[in-house]
């Protein structure tokens, strides 16, 4: 069972939602290739509001996430793409269905 994930908030910038969705879609292979990335979703919530949201087994997967090759380039581009910066948190998981 996963135990842990993380939930990050995005607002892009006015006229930036073409280029914050393309960012989200080229993202999946990267995580794909996350071992300990178990589940990976990028959405959006409204027009310029878009979300994160991953599982992960333990905290080593959590945490290897966190320094990998996505959230590199997601802060990296963080204040050309978003409003404000990405609210990210992490959540511990009671219960799922895979």
């Amino acid at each position: 069972m996963n135990k842990v994930g993380i939930l990050a908030k995005l607002q892009a910038r006015q006229g930036k939602e073409a280029e914050v969705e393309q960012f989200l879609s080229l993202a999946a292979p990267l995580v794909a290739e996350e071992v300990g990335t178990t589940a990976w979703f990028a959405f959006r919530l409204g027009p310029a509001t878009y979300g994160i949201f991953d599982t992960f087994k333990d905290e080593e997967g959590r945490n290897a996430h966190l320094t990998g090759e996505v959230a590199k380039a997601l802060f990296a581009h963080a204040e050309e793409l978003f409003f404000t910066p990405p609210q990210v948190d992490m959540v511990e998981i009671l219960a799922e269905k895979l």
